[in-house]
């Protein structure tokens, strides 16, 4: 990947735990973003400058890019009400993935940590407007960033570190007791936030009416998969919530993945689903720094050295109760399992990661939409299951279903509590009504949607492609292939929702 030019770059700037991450732009290592009132200011102020790239699509990606930053930072001024991003300035976790020689990850490691303090002072002199709900939700996710720091590091850092990290939970807790009550963005804030992140106007009122639809389409498949497996009559959230008992142990969750991810990568290249069947996935426990997710795909990025990706799995903490043993491997069932695994590797976010890798265009690499990532992975569940997977066997796709009704009900309670429309107490009660899961695990998914607005991107970036899809059906006739299509897509690396139109060669450019 070369060096971006001074328009691509001030996106980096602004976005520098996103890029490192995900579009392996390791020039950042070592460093913080500045998310200080003037850092973000100056930051914005950079926005725009310079020649737009030759390459049409290009510079409406770039131009989206854009566009979303001055809502988030400058209408939205979400560093100040939201830790989230300052929480990825701080996240070391980064360093774990072996990219580089291990000498100079751990010297990168060093480095940002010796930021730490600075990185703080910024977060608390930006977190103003942080309200109590928000505070609350992420307090765990504050409190649990003192396990990252490295035990190697010089003690005189470490100590500087802890004192920072102190300073910047005791703001959070403060926030938590006296906070403004209110999380909600309003309902023009959220259709700004998403819209302008994909370059895509948004009527949230249709949304959630889509959302609707969505969940009855779904509610009536699962039906239809729970009868073929022998259970008609009964209701299908029950039929749901017993087979996820039926799970590995905690010493067999590693073993389950791996050998569902062998199955998944032959299936994806028997079917020939996606442009590009390169590449190594591993599959192993996650670094102790990211254990806190199930399961997450961690790509060889398209600005790295080419080497294995990890689908990481955590299995429980045998130390934990018994019962959130229980819960944590209900996830690992062998219904929901094996759509995880789809998801995460083939042909989701490996084969897209693998795909990444192919685009030439910096853009392209570098900037990626996480509504078109997450769901291309969402979509590439239910296309498994119309393409055959797992077949004679209805518990694949009960779980698709499964995983579909979370995402859609995260998309309905993002809508209902922005809006207005919904407190997380009633979103908890959707989760309970619309899933199979409750209790705490539906309350934390509703409390999810203060502090993660966006988080229906899944169900909504399948729904366009699922849209986008059934044009390339009519426009490309008898020339119609799945195999054609996604390559399409995927040739415009993991473009905002409002350009996947030109996958189809018919989008106009915007101005």
């Amino acid at each position: 990947m070369t060096e971006p030019d001074g328009r691509l770059r001030a996106v980096c700037d602004l976005t520098v735990s996103g890029v490192r991450e995900m579009a392996g732009r390791h020039e950042y290592d070592g460093m913080i973003q500045d998310l200080s009132p003037e850092g973000v200011r100056a930051g914005l102020a950079a926005l725009g400058r310079g020649p737009l790239p030759a390459d049409p699509y290009d510079a409406a990606h770039l131009q989206i890019f854009e566009e979303a930053l001055r809502v988030q930072f400058g209408e939205l001024q979400l560093h100040r009400r939201n830790p989230l991003e300052h929480l990825g300035n701080l996240d070391l976790a980064t360093y774990d993935r072996e990219y580089a020689p291990e000498v100079d990850r751990e010297a990168a490691k060093h480095a940002h940590l010796a930021l730490w303090p600075e990185a703080v002072d910024n977060a608390v002199a930006s977190l103003d407007m942080l309200s109590a709900p928000v505070a609350t939700a992420l307090l765990g996710a504050v409190r649990g960033l003192g396990s990252g720091v490295p035990g190697d590091a010089k003690e005189s850092a470490r100590e500087a570190a802890f004192r920072a990290h102190a300073r910047l939970v005791e703001h959070v807790e403060k926030a938590a007791r006296s906070g403004d009550p209110d999380a909600s963005l309003g309902a023009d804030g959220l259709a700004r936030l998403m819209g302008t992140g994909e370059g895509l106007p948004v009527d949230l009122g249709r949304l959630a009416e889509r959302a609707d639809a969505e969940r009855d389409r779904l509610m009536a498949r699962l039906a239809e998969a729970c009868a073929a497996l022998g259970f008609a009559g009964r209701q299908p959230l029950d039929v749901a919530r017993e087979l996820v008992r039926d799970h590995p142990g905690p010493g067999g969750v590693i073993e389950a993945a791996r050998v569902g991810t062998e199955r998944a990568i032959a299936f994806t290249r028997e079917k020939d689903l996606v442009p590009h069947h390169d590449g190594e996935c591993l599959v192993g426990i996650a670094p102790e720094s990211r254990r806190w997710a199930m399961a997450m795909m961690s790509w060889a990025a398209p600005g790295e050295p080419d080497g294995p990706s990890w689908y990481h799995v955590t299995p429980p903490d045998p130390s934990w109760p018994e019962r959130d043993i229980e819960e944590w491997l209900e996830v690992f069932s062998e219904t929901t399992l094996p759509a995880i695994n789809v998801h995460e590797v083939a042909p989701g976010h490996f084969s897209h990661g693998r795909a990444l890798r192919h685009v030439r265009s910096d853009v392209r690499r570098t900037l990626m939409s996480l509504a078109f990532a997450e769901g291309w992975a969402h979509y590439a569940e239910e296309l498994c299951v119309e393409e055959g997977f797992a077949p004679g066997d209805p518990r694949f796709e009960i779980g698709v279903c499964l995983e579909a009704l979370l995402r859609v009900t995260r998309l309905a309670c993002a809508i209902g509590v922005h809006s207005g429309a919904m407190t997380v107490e009633e979103g908890a009660r959707r989760f309970t009504a619309d899933t199979h899961i409750a209790g705490p695990a539906a309350l934390s998914e509703a409390a999810r949607a203060t502090f993660d607005p966006t988080y229906g991107r899944y169900t909504w970036g399948k729904l366009e492609i699922l849209d986008l899809r059934e044009r390339a059906r009519a426009e490309w006739g008898s020339g119609f292939g799945l195999k054609r299509f996604h390559t399409a897509m995927l040739d415009l690396g993991s473009p905002p929702l409002g350009l996947l139109g030109h996958a189809l060669g018919t989008a106009p450019v915007p101005a």
